[in-house]
């Protein structure tokens, strides 16, 4: 396994060398974006596996050499098995699999909730279709077995609503404690 400061050191300079890049066509950057979700998942009291995952959920796009506008294209990045892949590296179940399902939890999300799916902002409707489009009832009824099909769910929301322009971010650092408390078995 890979030692957690280094994974932290890595995500860290990918962000600060990519996360000023757009997300998705959405009018925020990726920092903040995924800082946005870090604080959401914060702010609910979520605890330091899944924080880590909501900040770095999306760190898929910022290891892949697709264009941003790759879904525009007809491209689906597969970023959330990418970003997973790599976290899997050092982060334990409970980090990698909300990020590797939080695609799968948009699908699940749009067959269960009707206001979900009219509620999707343009690009993440130009993805979802990329993505399988929402869930049939068998994908549904598989999807509710996954161990963390809760923490998915909870993360997609935060997603979602992690698109606000102008909003104040705040430093990488101040999420340090929440990889500490990991690397602490916490």
């Amino acid at each position: 396994m890979t030692n957690t400061y280094d994974t932290l050191r890595t995500l860290r300079t990918l962000f600060a060398e990519h996360g000023d890049s757009e997300y998705g066509g959405e009018a925020v950057t990726q920092w903040e974006h995924a800082c946005q979700a870090a604080c959401l998942a914060e702010r609910s009291g979520a605890g330091a596996a899944l924080v880590v995952a909501a900040l770095s959920h999306d760190v898929g796009h910022l290891l892949h050499h697709l264009p941003d506008d790759a879904p525009d294209r007809g491209i689906d990045d597969v970023h959330e098995r990418l970003g997973a892949d790599w976290l899997a590296a050092t982060f334990p179940e409970a980090v990698v699999a909300p990020v590797r399902l939080h695609v799968p939890a948009k699908r699940y999300l749009c067959a269960v909730e009707e206001a979900y799916l009219a509620g999707l902002s343009p690009p993440s409707l130009t993805s979802l279709a990329l993505q399988g489009g929402p869930m049939s009832a068998a994908e549904v009824a598989d999807f509710e077995r996954l161990p963390f099909f809760a923490d998915a769910v909870r993360l997609r929301r935060w997603d979602d609503q992690a698109k606000v322009s102008g909003l104040p971010t705040l430093p990488f650092e101040h999420f340090k404690r929440h990889f500490d408390a990991l690397r602490h078995g916490v």
